[in-house]
């Protein structure tokens, strides 16, 4: 996916995110958040948006102090959101080639890690405010998703402060399957009781080096990439993905993997 690709759902995502919360209600409960309610949801995204648009926007070298709570009455949290979502599109889109600015996972350029970070963390809070309105989640392409799926597994988890540990090795095989005209993807994810180490397999994930992967793995985690999407970042149940292999490491993914 391209920048321009990352930068037009994460405009999109915010508008439909703060439209939901709006709707739910800023005291409603957040049930994939369940320490949330919408006022909190719009209160971190918000703050997220605003905190990734100095790094963009002002070329900063170092990670700053997340911002401060915006203390505004519940009815204008929402425009609030939009404001800042607004914000930040027009410094991605604005921002030149060669941007150099402080990230924290590895990718092609600094414009190409915000972009993409940003267009996943709006999306899945986006799904947040939908679960809590009430309504259906709002499915993302299949291309979208599996890109998010990647940035999950061999990005954000990768990183020291994921918990998502087991005692002894374990080998988790991640298969998306795609739609028409959309590869199709597989993912092997290292089990430890250090962070997870995940490898993207090159090809489609019905070639060979997944099926060879799928024997040697203790646990086969696989459905179709917008519904897998939600489920690894825990925003969906696991009903309708298939697990194969021990289910435990299914279960404990969902209890350990939050981020």
């Amino acid at each position: 996916m391209e920048n321009t690709d990352f930068t037009e759902s994460l405009e999109r995502d915010g508008q439909l995110l703060a439209d939901a919360a709006e709707k739910a209600g800023a005291d409603a409960p957040v049930p994939t958040c369940p320490e949330w309610r919408v006022r909190d949801l719009l209160s971190h995204t918000g703050r997220v948006h605003r905190w990734a648009t100095g790094f963009v926007a002002q070329g900063l070298q170092q990670p700053v102090r997340f911002p401060e709570a915006p203390g505004l009455p519940d009815d204008q949290l929402a425009d609030w959101l939009r404001d800042g979502c607004r914000t930040l599109v027009r410094a991605l889109r604005s921002a030149p080639a060669d941007l150099s600015c402080w990230t924290f996972l590895p990718a092609p350029s600094p414009l190409a890690f915000w972009s993409r970070r940003q267009a996943h963390e709006t999306a899945v809070h986006r799904a947040d405010a939908e679960v809590a309105l009430g309504a259906g989640i709002t499915a993302a392409t299949p291309a979208f998703a599996v890109d998010g799926i990647d940035e999950l597994l061999v990005g954000m988890q990768a990183r020291e402060r994921s918990t998502m540990r087991t005692e002894l090795p374990k080998t988790l095989l991640i298969r998306a399957a795609g739609a028409a005209g959309t590869p199709a993807a597989a993912w092997t994810v290292r089990l430890s009781d250090a962070p997870p180490r995940a490898e993207r397999i090159p090809g489609a994930a019905a070639g060979d080096a997944a099926l060879s992967g799928a024997a040697a793995a203790d646990c086969v985690i696989e459905g179709a990439a917008p519904d897998l999407y939600l489920a690894l970042w825990n925003r969906r149940s696991l009903d309708g993905i298939t697990v194969t292999g021990d289910a435990g490491l299914a279960r404990l993914w969902q209890e350990r993997s939050g981020l």
